[in-house]
């Protein structure tokens, strides 16, 4: 499907596209503003919601009731600060294993259903936190 160009929905993929710190609608609202001043947060929303839709971001949900953005669609898990609350990328985990007990279980009719796919997101206290905290010791 072509899309017919917006120069909102630009202003907001020059926003987003190399960020790493998976925004809300609300930061990327705030952000684009300052570039074009008449953009609604409908119109934020709306456009995310199309540029998932097209694949050209995903959404992410770290357990803190808010969706983030990320224009990363490379294979990746997640890693949230339980002090600052940053999400940061790292490399996809090692869940073969975990894979592999998933498969039995299903064939031996334990799950609920068909797993299509996973995400992982892994919580702890980043470097920064755990830095700042041990100089003020």
């Amino acid at each position: 499907m072509a899309l017919k160009y917006s120069r909102q929905r630009e202003a907001i993929w020059q926003f987003l596209r190399d960020r790493t710190d998976h925004p809300t609608a609300d930061a990327i609202y705030t952000g684009v503003r300052m570039t074009c001043p008449g953009i609604s947060l409908g119109t934020v929303y709306r456009n995310l919601m199309l540029m998932q839709d097209l694949g050209k971001i995903r959404t992410v949900s770290v357990g803190d009731g808010t969706v983030h953005f990320d224009p990363n669609l490379a294979p990746h898990d997640h890693f949230v600060c339980s002090v600052c609350g940053k999400i940061f990328d790292m490399p996809p985990a090692d869940l073969s294993s975990l894979r592999e007990s998933l498969r039995e279980s299903a064939e031996s009719g334990n799950l609920p259903g068909h797993i299509e796919g996973y995400t992982a997101c892994f919580h702890g206290v980043c470097n920064g936190c755990t830095d700042r905290n041990s100089s003020r010791t």
